[in-house]
C-alpha cells in the first residue's frame, strides 16, 4: 500500500520523475517542446506555481508549490497522460514511459529553498552536458537569470529576496550557480528525495510531523538501488548517460 504523499499547502514540494528502466524519455527538441508545453498548461489548469525545473535526457526534476492540496498530484497526472500518448503515437509505442508515480520532497523555504533550486538547475553541469547551467536550454535557469522570459516560470520569494531589487537578486543567484554544492548537501538533497521526507531545519521537520501526523526525517542509510533489468529500451536510452542525479 502506497503512503499519501508529503504534501502542504504552500509548501514547496521538489518533484522528480525518471524513465521506466532509466530509458529516455526525451529523444529530439520536439520532445522537450512537447514535455514543455504539457507542464505549462497543467499548471495553468491547477493553479501550481513553477519555480524551476530542468528536462534530462531520462528524467525531470520540478521546484513546485500549490494552495491547494492535491493540485501537484493532478497537474503530474495531466502532464504524464499528454506526453506519454504523444510520445507513443509519435515513436509507434505502447506501455508505460515513466518508473512508477512520481517522487516527492516538501522542501523548508527558509533554509533548503534555494539549495533544490540550485540542485535542479546545475544537474546538467553535474551530468556533463553543460559546462554552466545557462548552457543548457531545457531548464528554468534562463528565466531565473532574467535572460528571456517565460510564461511557465513564477519566481520563487526566496531568490528575489537576495538583493534589494530584482537586479542585484538575479546577480547573486548567479553568483550561486557558479559555486559548486557541496557533496553532503548533495547527498542530503538525494537521500530525502529517495525516502520522499521532508527537507528541512528539525523545526521544519516537526512542524510538519505534527501537522500530518507522520514521521517526516529520513531513516537509516538505506540499501543500494538494485539494477534494473534492461527490458528492451535501448533504442530510447540516452546515449552515453543515463544522467539520474
Amino acid at each position: 500500500m502506497r503512503r499519501p504523499r508529503l504534501e502542504l499547502p504552500g509548501i514547496p514540494l521538489h518533484v522528480t520523475q525518471r524513465g521506466v528502466n532509466r530509458c529516455a524519455n526525451f529523444l529530439d527538441e520536439d520532445d522537450y517542446a512537447a514535455y514543455f508545453e504539457a507542464l505549462r498548461s497543467a499548471a495553468t489548469d491547477q493553479d501550481v506555481a513553477v519555480h524551476g525545473w530542468v528536462l534530462m535526457g531520462n528524467h525531470v526534476h520540478l521546484l513546485l508549490s500549490a494552495d491547494l492540496s492535491g493540485a501537484v498530484s493532478r497537474m503530474m497526472q495531466a502532464v504524464g497522460r499528454r506526453y506519454v500518448r504523444a510520445f507513443n503515437q509519435k515513436y509507434a509505442r505502447t506501455g508505460t514511459l515513466w518508473e512508477g508515480r512520481f517522487r516527492s520532497c516538501l522542501v523548508d523555504t527558509e533554509h533548503y529553498v534555494l539549495t533544490c533550486l540550485r540542485y535542479i538547475e546545475l544537474n546538467p553541469v553535474r551530468a556533463g552536458l553543460a559546462a554552466l547551467p545557462w548552457e543548457y536550454r531545457w531548464s528554468s535557469v534562463h528565466a531565473n537569470l532574467g535572460l528571456q522570459s517565460c510564461r511557465l516560470l513564477r519566481p520563487h520569494p526566496m531568490l528575489l529576496a537576495l538583493g534589494d531589487d530584482r537586479a542585484s537578486a538575479l546577480a547573486r543567484y548567479r553568483e550561486l550557480l557558479l559555486e559548486p554544492i557541496d557533496s553532503a548537501q548533495l547527498d542530503t538533497v538525494r537521500e530525502h528525495m529517495r525516502q520522499e521526507r521532508a527537507l528541512g531545519s528539525p523545526r521544519f521537520q516537526a512542524m510538519v510531523e505534527k501537522t500530518l501526523q507522520r514521521p517526516v526525517s529520513i531513516r537509516g542509510a538505506g540499501r543500494p538501488a538494485g539494477k534494473s533489468r534492461d527490458q528492451g529500451c535501448a533504442s530510447v536510452r540516452e546515449s552515453g548517460r543515463e544522467n539520474v542525479l
